[in-house]
This record gives structure tokens, sequence and C-alpha cells, in this order.
């Protein structure tokens, strides 16, 4: 969807590698101007280094004594977490899940706390253990959105990022808590070097299907595909069929669509002609896995109709809200009105679990 936003990538340097271990982090970010679709955001790397995130009950542990390791515990089963009898109510906001408190305030502002977390990180980035296990300390899974900068999906394809695919995919087997995970999100527009300017649909289904592979065979199971398009309105040309890697590689289907002053802003025009056309070559749910209520529309309603779609389709598992003031502002809690109505509408349905009491 076009909008004015910006997006906070995480840049962290391996300090060692397969095993759990620290990560050094910097913040990174670059402001999209209004009206255009030209975003150069590159990873930076950073300093500030973090211990390792203390493996939870159930993660599989290794021991280098002698020589010996101790065996994995059975991979995590996401499965009850694939189509749960209620709603998902993501967040991605500043500092989170590196910290859990920007997820708490967003608790007491909707009187309800979101069970997915989602932070972006760049191509090359470590896996970041320590915000997955805060993640699912507060009872919600870490979403992962994985943007690959500096780098083609062909040379992806090509086995180019093996090695660090495959360390990425054995933190995150050895942590051994559920995450989602969106690779080269919003592929179908031309605004990413991933996307239609500098790839074909052709390259983006192997590299998925070769990333998907290498976390197989390092036995990450735990972990739920997002296959992520944007919703289509802005690239109504770009048939999404072609790249589709196949219901073996995808567990949940996203839609990436904003609700603005100018652009579509009911469930009828942002949404279903996007998820109608999913629905010719694939059964997989759908989560809105990224969204927001622009200020200075008819906000209200706006928020209302994105409730009542999730309520209404037994298909649609959730959304995941954008909360920053960034190229625009798509925070809730400096709208009073919004956010008295995001409350109401949370009441009111079928949102709210934690995922250690999955129903």
């Amino acid at each position: 969807m076009r909008r004015p936003r910006v997006r906070h990538g995480r840049i962290s340097v391996v300090l060692a590698a397969v095993l759990l271990v620290g990560c050094a982090l910097s913040g990174c970010s670059v402001v999209r101007a209004a009206g255009t679709w030209n975003d150069p955001r590159r990873p930076v790397a950073g300093s500030g280094a973090k211990g390792a995130a203390p493996a939870p009950t159930g993660a599989a542990t290794h021991s280098a004594a002698a020589g010996q390791s101790v065996p994995l515990a059975p991979a995590y089963d996401i499965t009850p977490l694939l189509n749960p009898s209620r709603k998902y109510l993501g967040l991605e906001i500043d500092g989170s899940p590196d910290s859990i408190s920007p997820a708490e305030k967003f608790a007491g502002w909707v009187g309800q706390k979101p069970n997915l977390l989602g932070q972006y990180l760049a191509w090359g980035t470590s896996f970041d253990t320590q915000a997955a296990s805060n993640a699912w300390s507060y009872g919600a899974m870490d979403f992962v959105v994985w943007e690959p900068w500096n780098t083609s999906l062909a040379n992806i394809a090509a086995g180019d990022s093996d090695t660090y695919i495959t360390s990425f995919a054995t933190a995150v087997r050895t942590l051994n808590v559920p995450i989602a995970l969106s690779f080269g999100h919003e592929f179908n527009g031309n605004w990413y070097p991933w996307g239609t300017s500098k790839s074909t649909a052709a390259d983006f289904v192997a590299a998925w299907k070769h990333v998907h592979d290498l976390f197989a065979a390092a036995g990450a199971t735990n972990v739920i595909w997002i296959w992520d398009p944007n919703d289509i309105y802005p690239v109504s040309n770009v048939q999404l069929k072609q790249y589709y890697p196949g219901d073996t590689y995808v567990d949940w289907a996203g839609v990436t669509g904003y609700w603005t002053a100018d652009g579509p802003h009911t469930y009828s025009s942002l949404y279903l002609p996007t998820l109608d056309e999913i629905r010719e070559f694939t059964e997989k749910p759908f989560i809105i896995a990224e969204t927001s209520v622009e200020a200075g529309t008819d906000e209200d309603q706006s928020l209302k109709d994105l409730f009542n779609a999730v309520d209404q389709h037994s298909d649609i598992l959730g959304f995941v809200w954008y909360d920053y003031n960034k190229g625009g502002d798509w925070r809730i809690e400096n709208r009073p009105a919004l956010q008295s109505e995001f409350q109401q509408e949370l009441t009111t349905g079928e949102f709210g679990f934690t995922l250690s009491g999955v129903k």
C-alpha cells in the first residue's frame, strides 16, 4: 500500500556461532518521503553487545564437554498456533521485543496484551535470541520480518548465503520456541530491491524454497512461515500466483495494507481483492501482517472496519498493528478517540490469548 512511513532494521554482529550467544545490535532507519517508493535503507553495523538469552523451559541444550553434545529436544510443535480459536493481536513498536516495556505500554493503552511482537531484521543479522525469549516469556510470539538487503534473490537461491542462513536456522532451532517468519515481504511491489524492479517471480520462489529447505535441514520446524505480499491496489498488474512457493512451504498467507486518507479504506477495497486473488491458488489462513490507520482519516470507522474484517472472517487470524510516528503518525497512544475505539473493539471481539494457553 502506498504510504509514507519508516521501518526500523536491527543490525547485529555475530560474536559466536551455532550456540546461543550474544549479539551486537544497533538501530537503522530511513524515512520514506511522502508519495515515493524509493527506500534506500541499508543495514548499518553497530555496537552494544548483549548477553545470550536464557534458554526457556524445554529448549534444546548442548554441551561441548569432552567433545560430546546433548541430543536436541523435540522441536516445538507449532500446530496449535496455526489456526487457534481466538485471534492474534500483533504489534510492531519501537524497542520491542528487545524490551517488553513498549508492549506493556501498548497493552495498557488498549486493554489487552499483544501476542505477536514484530521486528525487522536485515539480511546478515543474527537471530535475535533475546527478543524471541522476551516475547515468549511475555506470552507472545516473535515475528521476524527478514529483509534481504545487500544481496539478491538469485544469489540466495544459488547458495551464496548458506552459511549465514544455516547459522540463523540453527539458532532458531536451539532456542526452540515458536517464531513467525516473513521473508522478502511486499515482494510484489517495486520499492524494495527484492521486489519487481530488480528481481523476478522465479527468483523469489527459488530463494524462498532454498531458505525454507535449509531451515528444514537444520531441524528448525518451530517456524510459522508467512508469505506476505502488499495489497494489490497499487500493483494490480502483478499476478501473485507466480510468486507463491506452494503450500508445502507456506503456513500463513499475509497481506500488508494500510488505511490511509488517499487510498482504499474499506475491507472490500483494501483487503478483499488481494484475498480473493490468493484464494484462487491456496486455502492457507490469512494474517494481516502489517497495518495501521492514518491520522486525519475517518479513523474510528476505519478501525471498526479493520476489526470487523477480522471478526467476521474465520480464515483471517488477526492483524499486526504498526505503531510508529514515522513518515506519518500511525500511533494509537496519542489519539484518545481511536484508543477508546480500539479498547471497545477488543472487548467485543474474539481477540486475546497468551501462547502458553493457546485454544
